[in-house]
């Protein structure tokens, strides 16, 4: 677990949880090494550049939880440098929910998910929302066809690699498509070898 991301999420009730369920002491060294912001590395970006979709939470003026998903092709959450990610946002139903908090309370909550190899990834930070020509072009996929209206863009502060515990493998169209290729070719074989045997018989 990264520092940082330990650091903010750790309050005193789940300290308290801790000390009764017996984990406290392990975290408790964890947290004495402290450091500087947990910074993004080679894994985090493989991971990130994989994805094509995620999880975002934010936070309502009243204080309510709102979890947002985002799809996009592989690879739209895009690293800008350093710690700071960005995807682009594009014209959807109007409710304007993730925005409006963020306006209020720029604090965001990623889960970053790879079904099929049981992994996940979870990101802090805080976000900005720009609708600056340069900060979208920065995010805009590749010769994709919708029209962007804004770029997300968040300063990562922590993350946390989570245990592959619970996490059903699922898999998209292409992955099956991928891993059942093989099988349907030598299907396709076997039945054009049995045409060719028919077609021998007298």
């Amino acid at each position: 677990m990264a520092q940082t991301f330990l650091h903010t999420m750790f309050g005193p009730g789940s300290r308290a949880l801790q000390e009764i369920a017996g984990s406290r002491g392990s975290y408790a060294r964890m947290e004495a090494q402290a450091g500087e912001i947990d910074s993004l590395g080679a894994r985090e970006d493989e991971f990130i550049a994989a994805r094509d979709s995620f999880y975002m939470a934010t936070v309502s003026e009243d204080g309510w939880p709102y979890v947002q998903h985002r799809g996009g092709p592989v690879g739209f959450l895009k690293r800008l440098g350093g710690n700071r990610i960005g995807f682009a946002d594009y014209r959807g139903n109007r409710q304007y929910l993730s925005t409006a908090h963020l306006a209020a309370d720029d604090r965001v909550a990623l889960f970053l998910m790879d079904y099929p190899n049981q992994r996940r990834l979870k990101l802090i930070g805080h976000a900005q929302i720009s609708e600056d020509p340069a900060d979208i072009a920065a995010v805009m996929p590749v010769d994709y066809a919708a029209e962007p209206e804004r770029a997300f863009v968040i300063d990562v502060v922590g993350f946390d690699w989570n245990c592959p515990q619970h996490i059903t493998p699922r898999f998209t169209e292409a992955e099956i498509r991928r891993g059942t290729q093989p099988l349907l070719d030598e299907l396709a074989r076997l039945r054009a070898r049995v045409a060719e045997l028919e077609g021998e018989k007298p």
